[in-house]
């Protein structure tokens, strides 16, 4: 089955030698989010423009989120999440933390409600931006599986992932267990034609 690919870029955007802007070039069918405003996020603006993705898509999607943009795909309205087949959250920021710019903390509280689609949260143990028990918790609020990947910072271009085929991997797993959920339309069956033996003569 065909999936569609949307990239949900972070806070400032991601460059062009993030994985996100890699991947984009390299995926099939893949579209970017765009957003109004990178320096300075409204939640609800970044909320509407990933579900104008996702809206606009003609086939089951797959989220692939990076730090803010988790946060935005994990605000997705219900009405669109049906839409969704899964959703890779890498390294989700945690904008309740003392630290975190002024700006960002419109995003919160984080949603902790479950995600209704197949979904993995990515983590690092030694992110800056999220401390690896906020990121469990997070992925336990969502229902979703944790990966945690060692000392990778926030799995950025700053943290050296450019083409990160460990990613990939993880979105291939994703998408093969998103094939599970996904539901084949039903098989027409043909109508029975009338025998002839059962006429009245």
């Amino acid at each position: 089955m065909r999936f569609q690919a949307i990239i949900v870029p972070g806070w400032k955007n991601s460059g062009p030698e993030h994985w996100q802007s890699r991947w984009q070039a390299t995926l099939p069918h893949a579209v970017r989010v765009t957003q109004h405003d990178w320096e300075n996020p409204d939640p609800a603006l970044w909320t509407a423009a990933v579900a104008q993705a996702v809206d606009a898509a003609t086939c089951p999607t797959l989220l692939v989120a990076h730090s803010l943009g988790c946060l935005a795909a994990a605000r997705l309205p219900v009405a669109l999440r049906t839409r969704v087949a899964g959703a890779l959250l890498v390294a989700p920021a945690d904008v309740e933390r003392p630290d975190a710019p002024d700006v960002l903390r419109a995003f919160g509280p984080v949603p902790d409600q479950p995600l209704p689609f197949q979904s993995v949260v990515v983590a690092s143990d030694n992110d800056p931006y999220c401390r690896l028990e906020r990121a469990r918790g997070f992925a336990h609020a969502w229902g979703s599986r944790l990966v945690v990947v060692p000392q990778a910072g926030h799995i950025n271009t700053d943290s050296g992932h450019g083409d990160w085929p460990q990613g990939l991997k993880l979105l291939a797993a994703l998408r093969r267990r998103a094939l599970w959920r996904v539901t084949p339309p039903a098989e027409r069956i043909p109508p029975i034609p009338e025998s002839t033996g059962s006429r009245a003569s």
